[in-house]
């Protein structure tokens, strides 16, 4: 049965949102230590996703990257996320470096809790027992804010990096920022937000032109009655933020994984 509150995010699509996927394919195998997996997301379509695993008794994170990038971009970043004490679960969306299809906002959302229940399979079958958490990039944060309202069991925490959350900005960009479906939408996407209850990190770029602070802002206030953190990392933009705030950034991370430093906003 089709919910009736849910946002109706094909309302995007119908205006032209597809034009903001910058899809790249990408078929080259796995470095040494990491392996490719092709989930199941609808009859007959498939996303991959690349697995960095450093030791089952970790935590996981299961990884949604920014747009434009795919899974191998994480090739030479996943070793920083292993020194933060993680496996690194990258899944791509339709479209983009071996998966079948074509992006669309729809699908992007709604592929996510698929995409979250072949991972829990795949690490129990293979015996991960560490803690498992739920983390976007930018147009990333979209799938995983879906996870952690409606397929939060079993995740420890959220991390959105850049997140491209709201939905108000992007409406206007489209040209919607009046009518009833539009109203709707954006009243259902905030109420799924702010259902969410998993112990959240927010980091974003000082400087991020592309997905401005006031919009991590905004989400930090949707997300006011969940235990949070908003980390900025200083002169950061959009594409730089890891490298300028590296031991920032990390550090966050792995107190996130650790469960310290509970509820702090940090400048």
């Amino acid at each position: 049965m089709t919910d009736c509150t849910a946002p109706d995010y094909a309302l995007l699509d119908r205006a032209g949102a597809g034009s903001i996927f910058f899809p790249r394919p990408d078929h080259g195998p796995p470095p040494s230590g990491a392996e490719d997996h092709w989930l199941v997301v609808a009859p007959g379509v498939r996303v991959a996703a690349r697995f960095y695993v450093q030791d089952p008794a970790l935590p996981t994170l299961l990884y949604f990257h920014g747009n434009g990038e795919v899974a191998s971009d994480h090739n030479d970043i996943a070793p920083l996320y292993h020194q933060a004490g993680a496996n690194l679960f990258v899944a791509e969306f339709r479209g983009y470096g071996g998966s079948d299809g074509r992006p669309s906002l729809a699908t992007l959302v709604a592929d996510a809790r698929p995409v979250a229940q072949q991972f829990h399979a795949l690490l129990d079958s293979g015996g991960f027992n560490g803690p498992r958490f739920v983390m976007g990039r930018s147009l990333g944060s979209q799938p995983a804010l879906e996870i952690a309202a409606h397929a939060a069991d079993r995740f420890q925490g959220l991390i959105i990096e850049s997140g491209a959350a709201g939905m108000r900005r992007f409406l206007g960009r489209l040209g919607l920022r009046e009518g009833e479906e539009a109203a709707k939408l954006v009243a259902r996407h905030e109420a799924k937000i702010r259902a969410i209850r998993l112990r959240t990190l927010l980091i974003h770029g000082e400087q991020d032109d592309l997905v401005p602070l006031a919009q991590a802002a905004e989400l930090d206030e949707l997300l006011r009655d969940t235990d949070r953190r908003l980390v900025i990392i200083p002169g950061a933009g959009h594409n730089d933020l890891l490298w300028r705030g590296l031991r920032q950034y990390f550090d966050a991370i792995g107190e996130l994984l650790r469960g310290d430093a509970r509820g702090e906003h940090d400048a």
